[in-house]
C-alpha cells in the first residue's frame, strides 16, 4: 500500500507555498469555506500519478497567476511497498512540459509515477457523468483501467496520435498508401487493446460489485461497454479483430476523409450503467441514484484492486458527503476506513465528518495570502 506522508507545494493554483506532514496511512479531511483551495490540494495529489490530474487541466493552468515566475512544483513523500520514496513534480521552467523526479533523479515519463502510486477521484463535476458525452465516460473508464495497467495509457496516447495523423493525411488528400497502412496498423493493434482492457475491467467491476454484500445505500450496477470493436470481441479472438478492423479503416477512408476520424474505433465507445434494481438507464436515474452508483463503481473498483494487488488506490473525494444523507455518510466512512487505504475527503462543513474523530487527520483550510493549511486541533 501507498501514501502520502509529506506534501508540499510552491506556486501551484493558489498557493503560494503550503505544506502537510506528519500524514499517515488514516483517511486525511480538509475542511473550509468555498473557494479556500482544498481542492487544489486533491488536484495536486492527483498529479503525483501519470496524467493531467482530477481537473485534466493544462500546464500552464495551474500555475499561480500572481507573485512569483517561479515555476509550479509538488514535492511528496511516499510510504510504498518498495519503502520510503520522494516524489518531485512540476513545470518545466519556460516551456509547456511537465517534469518528474523520483528519489532525485529525474524520470523518463510521467509513466514511472504509476510503480509508486495509483489515484482515483470524484468530482462535483463528474455528477454529470451519466449524462454527458460519451468522452468523459470513456476518460473515467480509462483512468480505472490505468490503476490496474499502466500501458494501458501509452496504448491510448498511440491510438489517439494515428488517429489524428491519418485524418490530416486523409484530408489532405496526397496521402501515400503505405503510409495509411502503417498508421492504420497502429491503430488495429492499439485500438483492439484498448478495447480489450476496458472490456476486462468492465467484468472484472461487475463482479466485484456483485459480491457485495449490502447494495441497498450504493445500488449495485449494471456495466457494459458499447461499440463496433467490443462487439467483435466478444465473438472473435483480438487477432481476427485486428485484421477486420484494419480492413474497415481501408474501406471507410473516403468517408473519413470528408468527416475526419474515423467512423469506427475505440475513440466511439461508451460506458453503459443501469441500476440493477429498477433495471433504468443510469441517465434516467434521480441525481442522488446517479451519485450512489459513481461512488459504488468506485468503491467495487478499490475493492478489486485492493483484492487484487494487496493495496488500494488513494481516494480522493471532492465534497462527496454533504450530497449524501446521514445514513448513506456514515456506511461510506465505514467502508473507507475498512479498505485501509489513505482517504483525502473534502467539505465546507467539518460536521459532516465527525464520525470519523479519532480516525483520520483534520486540516481546516483557510483563504488567506498563502492559503495557509493549519492542522485542526481539536482533531
Amino acid at each position: 500500500m501507498s501514501w502520502v506522508r509529506e506534501l508540499q507545494l510552491v506556486n501551484f493554483r493558489c498557493y503560494e507555498r503550503a505544506r502537510l506532514e506528519g500524514l499517515s496511512a488514516a483517511p486525511v479531511v480538509l475542511y473550509g469555506a468555498n473557494g479556500a483551495g482544498k481542492t487544489n490540494i486533491l488536484e495536486a495529489i492527483s498529479y503525483l500519478s501519470p496524467g493531467r490530474g482530477l481537473r485534466g487541466a493544462k500546464i500552464t493552468e495551474v500555475q499561480r497567476c500572481y507573485g512569483s515566475e517561479t515555476p509550479w512544483s509538488i514535492a511528496a513523500q511516499l510510504e510504498t511497498p518498495y519503502g520510503t520514496v520522494q516524489i518531485g513534480t512540476g513545470r518545466d521552467s519556460g516551456k509547456e512540459k511537465r517534469l518528474v523526479r523520483i528519489n532525485g533523479a529525474s524520470a523518463r515519463g510521467q509513466n514511472a509515477l504509476a510503480e509508486y502510486l495509483s489515484c482515483v477521484w470524484l468530482t462535483p463535476q463528474m455528477d454529470r457523468l451519466f449524462i454527458e458525452t460519451a468522452g468523459a465516460r470513456r476518460r473515467f473508464l480509462d483512468r480505472l483501467v490505468f490503476a490496474f495497467d499502466p500501458g494501458h495509457s501509452g496504448r491510448v496516447t498511440r491510438y489517439e496520435n494515428a488517429l489524428r495523423q491519418r485524418a490530416r493525411l486523409l484530408q489532405d488528400g496526397h496521402a501515400d498508401p503505405l503510409w495509411l497502412d502503417g498508421l492504420e496498423q497502429t491503430m488495429a493493434q492499439s485500438g483492439v487493446a484498448i478495447a480489450a482492457g476496458r472490456q476486462d475491467l468492465a467484468g472484472r467491476l461487475q463482479q466485484a460489485g456483485n459480491k457485495s454484500v449490502d447494495n441497498s445505500l450504493f445500488p449495485r450496477a449494471i456495466l457494459r461497454i458499447t461499440g463496433t470493436i467490443e462487439e467483435l470481441l466478444c465473438h472473435s479472438p483480438a487477432i481476427e479483430v485486428e485484421e477486420i478492423f484494419k480492413y474497415q479503416l481501408k474501406q471507410t477512408r473516403a468517408q473519413d476523409a470528408l468527416s475526419g476520424g474515423a467512423a469506427t474505433g475505440p475513440h466511439k465507445s461508451d460506458l453503459a450503467v443501469h441500476y440493477q434494481t429498477k433495471n433504468m438507464p443510469a441517465d434516467q436515474c434521480s441525481t442522488g441514484e446517479q451519485k450512489a452508483l459513481l461512488i459504488g463503481i468506485i468503491l467495487a473498483h478499490s475493492h478489486l484492486l485492493n483484492a487484487e494487488r494487496g493495496a488500494p488506490p488513494i481516494l480522493l473525494l471532492d465534497e462527496v458527503a454533504a450530497h449524501l444523507d446521514d445514513t448513506r455518510r456514515g456506511m461510506l466512512h465505514e467502508i473507507l476506513l475498512s479498505l485501509g487505504g489513505q482517504v483525502w475527503l473534502t467539505g465546507t462543513d467539518e460536521h459532516l465528518f465527525n464520525d470519523l474523530r479519532g480516525k483520520a487527520a483534520f486540516f481546516a483550510v483557510e483563504n488567506s495570502q498563502t492559503c495557509r493549511i493549519l492542522e485542526d486541533r481539536a482533531a
